[in-house]
């Protein structure tokens, strides 16, 4: 039997040529991949969720915005918070996961501290008015989740906050 011998560029296409087979067959399907035991993947962990504050259906609880640049909670973000408090004694097998969120200014990894540090203040002002540490469960989406995507003061502000989203029931 005779050896095939390809030049270099018949190699590349080759292989572009298998390349781009194997990645059109893998996009036959836009369902989501299995999760193990109900774990929710990247793709579809929105899908999950049994309410966000940002959508008012978090069974009452609302949202917290926060000042540029901040993650000290105001006069509003503490009132809001005792009332969300009060939804959470009132009804204890909720579990939460807090979110924080922050605008568009600054870096990537600048505003995933920010919206960590965001999450965490609401946290903690919730342990300190009696809501059990483990229903709570806290993430940062940084500038990666937008409410607003607009431009300006006011999208700005509407993208700086603490969102509740109901991980239990």
């Amino acid at each position: 039997m005779g050896k095939v011998v390809l030049n270099g560029s018949m190699n590349k296409l080759l292989i572009l040529a298998l390349a781009t087979t194997f990645a059109l067959s893998a996009c036959g399907t836009n369902k989501p991949k299995p999760t193990e035991e109900g774990i929710p993947s990247a793709a579809n962990a929105d899908e999950n969720s049994l309410g966000d504050s940002d959508s008012g259906k978090a069974m009452g609880l609302q949202t917290v915005h926060f000042a540029y640049d901040s993650y000290t909670l105001d006069a509003d973000g503490k009132t809001q918070l005792k009332a969300n408090a009060q939804i959470l004694k009132d009804k204890p097998s909720i579990k939460i996961q807090i979110e924080g969120h922050c605008d568009t200014h600054g870096g990537i990894q600048y505003n995933l501290a920010l919206g960590e540090k965001r999450a965490n203040a609401v946290k903690k002002f919730l342990m300190d008015l009696g809501v059990k540490e483990d229903r709570i469960s806290v993430i940062s989406f940084g500038k990666e989740k937008l409410l607003d995507a607009g431009a300006g003061d006011a999208a700005d502000a509407k993208n700086r906050r603490g969102t509740f989203v109901i991980t239990a029931r």
